[in-house]
């Protein structure tokens, strides 16, 4: 899966939830919000971050939040996450090592992965996230043609 996906789907600083940008003003971004579908203004003041351009510290390099989403795709087996975003935090890390086994603990907080496992839950619920899932006969067919 390409991150091209989560090219238009954004954070904004002060504002909960994930937005959809609907344009680009000179001075910030329309955007829609993912969850109630209303449109908010930004300003220069707000930060903005785009989820294909955030990356996860891993102990050896940084990995791309899609390629999390992937291992957690993966993991739950295309399903919704079977832990709660509110869970205690020593669960929640629990968790991220069993998805993310590489990841650096020192550097990757209890509350990014708690927004981590709230964007996976909420893109995956709104059919953002579509992962192709792999079967060996899949597979083998690619490799005759």
């Amino acid at each position: 899966m390409s991150k091209n996906i989560l090219e238009k789907i954004i954070t904004i600083s002060g504002k909960p939830g994930l937005y959809r940008i609907l344009s680009q003003t000179r001075t910030g971004v329309i955007a829609e919000s993912l969850l109630d579908k209303k449109r908010i203004s930004t300003n220069m003041v707000q930060q903005i971050n785009v989820l294909s351009e955030i990356q996860v510290y891993g102990l050896e390099e940084e990995v791309a939040l899609i390629e999390i989403f992937e291992k957690i795709n993966r993991y739950e087996s295309g399903n919704k996450t079977r832990i709660k975003p509110k869970s205690a935090n020593e669960e929640l890390e629990a968790y991220f090592f069993e998805v993310f086994q590489d990841y650096d603990e020192d550097r990757v907080y209890p509350s990014d992965i708690k927004k981590i496992i709230q964007w996976y839950n909420l893109l995956l619920e709104l059919g953002v996230l579509k992962f192709e899932v792999e079967t060996p006969s899949s597979e083998t067919s690619n490799e005759q043609e």
